[in-house]
Parts: C-alpha cells; structure tokens; sequence
C-alpha cells in the first residue's frame, strides 16, 4: 500500500509519550498530524481533510466518545480507529455503534497500529485482490460445467455460482476480472439456451425423464403441500425479481427473518407476465386456461387488460388440489395501495393464505425504457441492482415484511419471471398484428433467421395459443432483442441496453423461490 498522501490525524492527552509511534507511523510514509483533546481534534478535522483518525477514548474534557459523534456528525465517511484502556463491553458497544473502523486496547506496539491502518485504508484493495484471485479459481471450476452436459438442477447451480462472483466483485475497488466474468456469463448463456431449445417441449409434455418445477406447477409442488389450516403464510410474488436482485435484497430482511430455503425453478416460456403469471395462480399452461377459462384468458392481439383473473384463477386450483383454505389475495401496483395494505395487514392474519402481488421491479424496468432520468440511474447491472434494494429499504413492503416478523409470520417471496438487459438486435419482419414485446413474437407472417432464435412451429406443442392456423412463436435468446428494419437505427438505439423479459436467458428464466422464517 502507497501511504504517500495519507493524512492520519491521532488525538491523545498523552500524545507526548507516543512520539516513538508516531516517528515510526512517519517512517512508513504516514504525514501524521497530533491533537491533545477532543475539541483540538475536531478544530483540525475543520481545517484539513484527514485519511484516518486514531481516537484516544479517555480524554479529559470532550471524551473520546463524544468527540466520535461530532466527528461523525460532520465527516460520516472519515474512518475512526477508537484507542481505549478499558474493555468494558458497553464502551466497545458505544464505539461500534457509532460505525468505528477498529478499535485497540492499550497498550498498542506500532505494528498494532500499522495492522490496523493497512486494514482499514487497505480493506477494499486487499478484498478486491483476494476476489479476484478466488475468481480465477472458479472460473476453470464454472467452464469445466458448462463444458458438461448438465441437467436443470445444475444449471440452477450453475447460475448461482455467476451471481455469486458478480455480486463479489461489485464490492470490490478491483474490477478487473469483470469482462471476464462477463464473458463467461454470455458464454453460459449460449449454452443454456442450447439446452432449453433441446429440453423445454418434454418438460411441457411430460416426455422428459426428469423436469424442474416450472410457472405451472410452482404452487402445486412447492407451496400447497406447505399450507396448514393452523397456520398464516403470505406468498410476496415480486413481479420481474431476477436472482440477483433477491440476493441484494436479502441482508435487509436478514434483520427480521431466516432463510429457509434459498430455491430456483424455471419460468415458461414466453417469459412474460401475461403468461408466466397467469400459469402460476391457474396452475396450467396458457392453452389449458385458454380451454378452462376462456372468458378469462385473452391472447396477444386482443385488448384488455391480460393479468386480472389471477385471484379466481388460485381459488380454482385450491379447489381442484382439494384445499379447503381461507386466503385473500392483494395486488400492489403503486406507493399508496401499498401504504394502505400495510395500515391494514392485521386484517388478514386470520387466513391461511395472503397472496400479494408487488408490481414494483416490472415498473422499474418499464420505465428505464421509456424514461431517460430512471434509464441514467440504472446504467447498468449493479445500478440496477441498487435501485431495486433502495426502492424496497423505502417501500410499504418492507413494513409489511416487519410486522409480518413481530407476529411470526412465515413468508415465501418469488417471482414470475427475470429480465435481462439486452444487447444485440435480431432482425424479425411481420405485419400489424404481431405483438410488441421485443423477446418473443408470435404471428404467421413472421420472417427471421431460423438460427438466431428458438422457433416453435407448432404452439400447441408448447401449450401456447394460436392467433390463427399458421401461427408461430420465435423466441430471442441470450441478451438479444427483436428489431424491424423500417426505421432500424432509431428502434435498435432506443432499446439497447434496456432491461427487456419474454425470452430465452439465465436471468429470466432460473427465478428464486424463497421462504424464510421469522427470527
């Protein structure tokens, strides 16, 4: 570590008996600086910026501890290594309250000293170093599976792996080995959409020898076996929750619950809420709600909103798994019916089953496309990341996930399908009545490159409604996106680097399934 432009400020009554230390901390490359109370510290911190601030706790007049606080109050970001003679707990608690980066006890030997200060000016550096090198490590790890023919459940782990690093190597001041991983997670990509292409109808049929749990059958195998008619469970389906975002969002429910089991199972195709959901509450593919319920399912070229029978789609399947449950079922889609919901949660505590439906990561995505403001403040995937933990540090759900923990709630958080942010455009040509949605199309006029995309002639095999006899449905894969080429330029910069859903990608279709227990 260069100490050539670090700036230590140390505050002690006793600052004259520590000129050896501070002669060595000099010898090192330290510029140190010396204050001999609390209000001589706080006098300096105004007139210089400082790296560090080693903190004697006993001083007479302003105490150690005092001193901390005004410091904080005023330089949160200086980091403060507390110096005490006493170890009694509640002045240690006081002190790591207050955010100290370390403490020592007395007496301290300069290389204590030196340890602490390389930990703490060092901390992300040595981090980044040690990521990386551990990186290197797992990524001949991760090609040696993709280089193997693995099944579901190996993907799944697969792509927990990548999040892992990824997250990794967002807290690291090193990004080196990111392109690297970047690669590696495009490479899986293209394997794992080769091995859905070659999977998927046998999953729907029922011809495969083994099959993950999917949209329709996430209720039926994971949730209603769970349901007991003595107990309260919410399901929280936070529509669009990739993987990754469930991750950074975990150390904030951490405080007030346990996780109980941390799975993944595989989204329908398309990936896209009017499908993908519909199947969870009906526990059917869309062509058997279609014949179950055709007054309630509605196809791509119809209007009408396409998401509002998820409540009597649920009772029906409770109904058809013989569940005889008391359930209630909300749908969130703005701050206020949520705040309101929260003011009213004791209301459904008596049921066995509340189901609430939080449409926030949908709108986020939506409108990083269509405003330029949200699309600035979610440049890329880690910002991405941060403004899903951000919205919900702040949003009535957070609220409701604490109350739910007072009373002991047991809560199960999943999600309908992932996004993933887009890149290279694919060339399609239809007519106007192909639907919009930029990672599936479905029409009969449709023309593409067979190659670049996974292509069901026939949508009855993948139990997907026709518009008309000749439909078919064509699928983008990997972080590919469809475009016209009347006025191609303009649509393919407009929708570049969006976060776009309804395709063929790790993160939209390998989607958490999460249930935690209160503390």
């Amino acid at each position: 570590m260069s100490t050539d432009k670090i700036n230590l400020l140390w505050a002690d009554d006793e600052i004259e008996l520590l000129k050896p230390h501070i002669l060595f901390l000099q010898q090192k490359g330290y510029e140190v600086s010396t204050a001999c109370s609390g209000d001589e510290a706080l006098d300096l911190v105004k007139e210089k910026p400082f790296d560090v601030v080693l903190l004697d706790e006993n001083m007479p007049g302003l105490t150690g501890l005092e001193t901390l606080s005004r410091l904080k109050a005023t330089h949160s970001s200086v980091p403060v290594i507390m110096i005490t003679k006493s170890e009694e707990e509640y002045i240690m608690d006081d002190a790591i309250g207050s955010k100290i980066a370390d403490y020592l006890i007395k007496p301290v030997n300069p290389n204590q000293i030196l340890l602490a200060l390389k930990k703490t000016l060092d901390n992300k550096r040595l981090v980044g170093e040690k990521t990386n090198t551990q990186y290197r490590q797992a990524f001949q790890e991760i090609s040696t599976m993709l280089y193997n023919d693995m099944g579901y459940k190996e993907w799944v782990e697969l792509y927990k792996k990548i999040i892992y690093w990824e997250l990794e190597i967002d807290k690291s001041s090193d990004k080196s080995m990111l392109e690297v991983l970047r690669m590696q997670k495009t490479e899986a990509n293209n394997s794992f959409s080769k091995f859905i292409e070659r999977n998927y109808l046998k999953w729907v049929n029922g011809t495969a020898d083994d099959a993950p749990t999917m949209s329709h059958t996430l209720l039926k195998n994971k949730l209603i076996p769970e349901l007991k008619k003595d107990e309260c469970v919410f399901f929280l389906l936070i529509d669009n929750l990739r993987y990754d975002q469930w991750k950074v969002i975990q150390p904030i429910l951490s405080e007030y619950y346990k996780v109980e089991s941390d799975e993944a199972y595989y989204a329908i195709l398309p990936t896209a809420t009017q499908y993908a959901r519909n199947a969870i509450f009906a526990g059917l593919l869309p062509t058997e709600i279609q014949k179950r319920f055709p007054d309630m399912w509605l196809n791509d070229e119809e209007e009408g909103l396409k998401n509002q029978y998820e409540e009597p789609f649920l009772q029906a399947q409770l109904k058809r798994l013989g569940k005889d449950l008391k359930m209630s079922y909300n749908k969130i889609t703005n701050h206020a019916a949520g705040k309101r919901l929260a003011e009213n949660i004791n209301n459904l505590l008596q049921n066995n089953l509340n189901v609430i439906v939080y449409n926030f990561v949908d709108m986020l995505s939506h409108a990083r496309t269509d405003m330029e403001v949200i699309r600035e403040l979610t440049d890329d995937e880690p910002a991405y990341r941060s403004i899903t933990k951000s919205w919900l540090e702040h949003s009535p759900l957070l609220d409701i996930i604490q109350q739910l923990a007072q009373k002991k709630i047991k809560i199960v958080i999943s999600t309908d399908h992932g996004t993933v942010h887009v890149k290279e455009p694919i060339k399609v040509v239809g007519d106007k009545n192909v639907n919009t949605n930029l990672r599936y199309k479905t029409g009969r006029t449709l023309e593409y490159n067979k190659k670049e995309v996974f292509e069901v002639k026939n949508p009855s095999d993948a139990f997907l409604p026709k518009q008309n006899v000749s439909s078919v449905y064509i699928f983008a894969k990997e972080n590919k996106f469809f475009a016209y080429p009347n006025n191609y330029n303009y649509y393919v910069n407009y929708y570049r680097d969006t976060f776009q859903h309804g395709g063929i990608s790790l993160e939209e279709v390998i989607i958490p399934y999460i249930t935690l227990t209160a503390k």
